[in-house]
C-alpha cells in the first residue's frame, strides 16, 4: 500500500512538475525554434562577421546623427580651464569646485585658477573612515548579516560622493589653492591606496567588534578609536601629503599686474575667495519611479559624521529645466550628474539619444522608459560635472546643454559635453540649484518631513 501510495505520489509530482516548468526550461524544441530565428543568409553572416571582429559600439554608431549637433551655445556661464579627475572616483568634488571657480576668477579679476582637489580629497577620506567606524560602533550588537552591518562592510570608504559630501568637507576644512597642496600619484589613481584602507577599516571594524564581544563599554571603543584613524591619517600623509595648516598665495591679474604675497588659513581663503553660503543650495532629482513633490533623505549619504545626509526634491523634469535656465542666465553654474555611459559619444563629445543603433544592429529594440530603467537597475546616476550652458534655437525653443566635464581637455569636445535636451529628460538625475531661482511653492516642500530612503538603494550609489 505505501509503495503504490509512493508511487502515486512520484507521478502526480512529474506531472505537476512537467505542466508547471515543462514549457519554461529550454528544450530540443525550444533550441530548433531559436536557430530558426537566425537565418543563414548573407545579412547574417555578414552582421556575424563585423560584429565578432570589432567593438559593438563602434558598429552601432550612427553616422547619419555626428553632424546633428553642435557646439555653440546662446547662454553659457563664464569659466576657464578643463580639470582632469584621472583614474580616480573624484567627478563630485571636481565637479563642485568647478561650480565655484567661477566666484574665484571673477573675484580677483584672473585668467585661470584651480582648487586643490587633494586637500579636500585628504580630509574627505579621513571624515569617511570615522562615519564607517562610527557605523560599526552604532551596530556593535548586530550580527555580521545585519542588513546594515553588510553594507557598512562592503563600502566602508569610497572616492565617490554627491553634492552634500563635498559641501559638509568644505565648510568644516575650508579650501585652498592648487599649487598649496597640488595632486599626488595616489590621488590621481586612487584604487591601491582605497583598498588598503578599505582593508585596514574591515580589520578595525573586527576589532571593534571583540571589543564589544569582551564587554569593553562604548568609551573603552572609542579610545580605540581614535587609534586606529591615527593609523588612517598616517596612510593618507604618506600617500597624499599633509595638509596645510596656512599657505601663501599670490597670483597675476588679467592686466599682467602681480599681487604681493598673502598668508591664509584654508578656512580664511574660504571665506574671502567664495563667500557664498553653501547651505543655500537644493538638490533636486528628477525619479519617475517615486513620488513627485516629496522630499527625500538617504541616511548615512554623508562624509562627516557630525555632517548633513543627502536630502533633495523630485521633480517633473520640465520644472527643473526651468530654475536651471534662470541659474545659467544669472552666470551660475550648477553641480549636474547623470547616467554618463548611456549613448556618449567621446570623439564627438555629444550625449544623443540618437548617436547609437544597438537595436538595429541586433535586429531588435531597446524601448524601456526612464522609470522602468529606474526600476530594472538599468539606469542610474554615475557622474557629476557642471552644468554650465543652453541653447535657444531660433523658434525660442532649448534644443541643447553645455557640460564642464573632468576628464581633461583631450576628452570630448575640448573637455566639454554637449548634450541634446531629449538625452537631459532622458538621463539627468541629480542636478542642485541656488533657492533664489527656484519657486516659492517647490521651496515649501522643504519643510516636509523627509522620506528617510536606505544607503543601499541602488539609485543612490556616489557619482565617480
Amino acid at each position: 500500500m505505501r509503495f503504490i501510495k509512493a508511487f502515486c505520489f512520484c507521478l502526480a509530482f512529474l506531472v505537476l512538475n512537467s505542466f508547471l516548468f515543462g514549457q519554461e526550461s529550454i528544450d530540443d524544441n525550444m533550441i530548433k525554434q531559436f536557430k530558426e530565428g537566425v537565418k543563414d543568409n548573407a545579412e547574417t553572416r555578414a552582421l556575424r562577421n563585423a560584429i565578432t571582429n570589432n567593438d559593438i559600439k563602434k558598429l552601432a554608431l550612427n553616422r547619419l546623427n555626428i553632424d546633428k549637433v553642435n557646439h555653440y551655445f546662446s547662454n553659457k556661464v563664464t569659466t576657464k580651464g578643463i580639470t582632469n579627475q584621472k583614474s580616480s572616483g573624484r567627478c563630485w568634488l571636481f565637479t563642485g569646485l568647478n561650480t565655484i571657480k567661477p566666484y574665484v576668477l571673477e573675484k580677483y579679476n584672473i585668467n585661470e585658477f584651480d582648487f586643490s582637489q587633494n586637500y579636500s580629497f585628504f580630509w574627505d577620506q579621513l571624515e569617511k573612515s570615522n562615519l564607517f567606524l562610527e557605523g560599526i560602533i552604532e551596530t556593535r550588537d548586530k550580527d555580521l548579516q545585519d542588513r546594515k552591518v553588510e553594507w557598512l562592510l562592503k563600502n566602508p570608504v569610497g572616492d565617490g560622493g554627491q553634492w552634500t559630501t563635498f559641501t559638509d568637507i568644505i565648510q568644516k576644512y575650508g579650501l585652498i589653492p592648487k599649487t598649496a597642496m597640488p595632486e599626488t600619484n595616489n590621488s590621481e589613481n586612487t584604487r591601491w591606496m582605497s583598498r588598503l584602507i578599505n582593508r585596514k577599516l574591515r580589520e578595525d571594524a573586527m576589532m571593534i567588534s571583540d571589543m564589544h564581544k569582551d564587554g569593553k563599554d562604548v568609551n573603552a571603543i572609542r579610545t580605540a578609536k581614535v587609534k586606529m584613524l591615527s593609523e588612517i591619517y598616517r596612510m593618507l600623509s604618506l600617500t597624499l601629503g599633509e595638509p596645510p595648516v596656512e599657505f601663501t598665495w599670490q597670483y597675476k591679474d588679467k592686466d599682467g599686474e602681480i599681487t604681493k604675497p598673502k598668508t591664509y588659513t584654508p578656512m580664511s581663503f574660504y571665506k574671502e575667495a567664495i563667500g557664498v553660503d553653501l547651505d543655500n543650495y537644493i538638490m533636486f532629482m528628477n525619479d519617475p519611479s517615486r513620488e513627485y513633490y516629496k522630499l527625500y533623505e538617504i541616511d548615512l549619504d554623508r562624509s562627516v559624521y557630525d555632517g548633513k545626509n543627502w536630502k533633495y526634491i523630485n521633480l517633473p523634469i520640465n520644472e527643473i529645466k526651468e530654475f536651471t535656465k534662470l541659474s545659467i542666465l544669472d552666470n551660475e553654474a550648477m553641480y549636474f550628474s547623470c547616467d554618463v555611459g548611456k549613448q556618449l559619444n567621446t570623439e564627438e563629445g555629444t550625449l544623443d539619444v540618437n548617436n547609437y543603433d544597438y537595436g538595429d544592429l541586433f535586429g531588435t529594440t531597446f524601448g524601456m522608459d526612464k522609470k522602468q530603467r529606474i526600476q530594472t537597475f538599468e539606469s542610474g546616476s554615475s557622474h557629476g560635472m557642471a552644468l554650465i550652458g543652453f541653447n535657444q534655437d531660433e523658434s525660442g525653443m532649448t534644443d541643447k546643454w553645455l557640460l564642464e566635464n573632468s576628464w581633461g581637455a583631450d576628452k570630448g569636445y575640448k573637455g566639454y559635453l554637449t548634450m541634446t535636451d531629449k538625452w537631459f529628460d532622458e538621463y539627468m538625475f541629480r542636478i542642485v540649484i541656488k533657492k533664489e531661482y527656484v519657486a516659492e511653492k517647490i521651496l515649501k516642500i522643504l519643510e516636509q518631513d523627509p522620506i528617510m530612503l536606505p544607503p543601499w538603494d541602488p539609485m543612490f550609489a556616489q557619482e565617480e
